[in-house]
């Protein structure tokens, strides 16, 4: 059955998002956008284009010329070279500022395209469509676009809210299984930063997510989308209160950096969020049975506590360059229990190369 939930702030944006259960329903939402388009550019990588380009497309309004815009999939191609083609292919298209682009895939074309809508004649709307779980639990939903920079991940972009967000959750069916993985280090990630009964959830319901199980894939996507709105409705310019939505992302990116993306998002994440709960319980906020939990759930989901073939020295700097230190100091997240986050920029150099230290898989063998 069709769900929608809002994301709104009184005089800045108000957009649906909307769970079905394939894309036979878009085109009526569209509808009630009151769009003014006259073209619609679906912008998507070359894997999600076999899978669902054309059932897209057949779905959209028939009055309104469609084009497709397909770069190699691939965190790699998520940078400015990618951005000017697709400058190039509108304005050749001649796209105009009331028309509009369409995110098909996961985090990479969601940032990418958002940021293209973002600063495409200063400005165009755009939609989001995510085909995995990490986008539809996260990178979808607040606005947040841009694209890599070098191996600085996402050093470049914009915030820009889409217009909705839609959801077919039959997408999910042909993810494998390691990115569904990728996926549930943001799901855990929001459970240990807002949701405490989600985690626990999580932790009761392992069978039913792990196959899958409509119902409870449904839930848990909704569960996420209701933390992450929320957040957004109250910060959406990471002025504050956003900046909790980053646990174990201050060392996940700059493992991710490191790796030279090879190493997923999600599973860089699941690292960095038991650097941050070492690093917690460290300092008397969490107790040891919490870490323990933590890892226990994030092995059971497929996620990696450790990671090796870094230098942990090389780390510590990485986090340097990382867009949210401020000041020249790391807006650290925190736990101070399992569904309480918090943000704390007193963390030292010595506090998180002993938290990088911990995760150092080289060293754990040797203890």
């Amino acid at each position: 059955m069709e769900k929608i939930l809002r994301v709104t702030r009184a005089h800045a944006f108000d957009y649906p998002i909307v769970w079905a259960e394939d894309f036979n329903s878009l085109s009526d939402h569209m509808a009630d956008l009151h769009l003014s388009c006259t073209k619609i550019c679906v912008v998507t990588d070359s894997h999600v284009e076999k899978l669902y380009a054309e059932s897209l497309l057949s779905a959209l309004p028939g009055d309104i010329q469609a084009d497709l815009f397909v770069f190699p999939a691939g965190e790699e191609q998520k940078n400015l070279d990618t951005v000017n083609e697709l400058y190039h292919f509108l304005i050749e298209k001649r796209y105009s500022r009331k028309d509009i682009l369409v995110a098909l895939g996961g985090g990479v074309v969601g940032d990418l395209a958002g940021y293209a809508a973002a600063t495409y004649l200063r400005g165009i709307d755009f939609i989001q469509i995510p085909t995995t779980l990490l986008a539809q639990v996260d990178s979808s939903v607040g606005g947040k676009t841009g694209v890599d920079f070098r191996q600085f991940k996402n050093m470049i972009g914009a915030f820009h809210q889409p217009r909705i967000v839609y959801m077919n959750m039959s997408t999910l069916s042909t993810l494998d299984d390691t990115l569904f993985s990728c996926g549930m280090g943001e799901v855990l990630k929001t459970g240990l930063i807002r949701n405490g009964s989600l985690y626990r959830w999580l932790d009761q319901r392992r069978s039913d997510v792990l196959n899958r199980r409509p119902e409870a894939l449904a839930y848990m996507i909704r569960e996420c989308c209701k933390v992450k709105s929320g957040v957004v409705e109250r910060d959406p310019m990471e002025q504050g209160e956003r900046a909790i939505l980053n646990l174990g992302h201050t060392i996940g990116h700059a493992v991710e950096k490191l790796k030279d993306f090879s190493m997923l998002h999600g599973h860089c994440v699941g690292v960095g969020i038991v650097g941050a709960a070492w690093l917690s319980v460290q300092r008397g906020l969490l107790d040891q049975r919490d870490l323990a939990w933590i890892e226990e759930m994030n092995s059971a989901y497929g996620l990696p506590n450790r990671v090796e073939g870094l230098s942990a020295e090389k780390v510590l700097e990485a986090t340097k360059s990382d867009k949210k230190a401020a000041g020249g100091r790391i807006r650290f997240i925190l736990l101070n229990a399992v569904g309480n986050a918090f943000i704390d920029d007193t963390v030292t150099n010595e506090e998180l190369l002993a938290a990088i230290h911990y995760i150092d898989d080289s060293e754990q063998k040797n203890v």
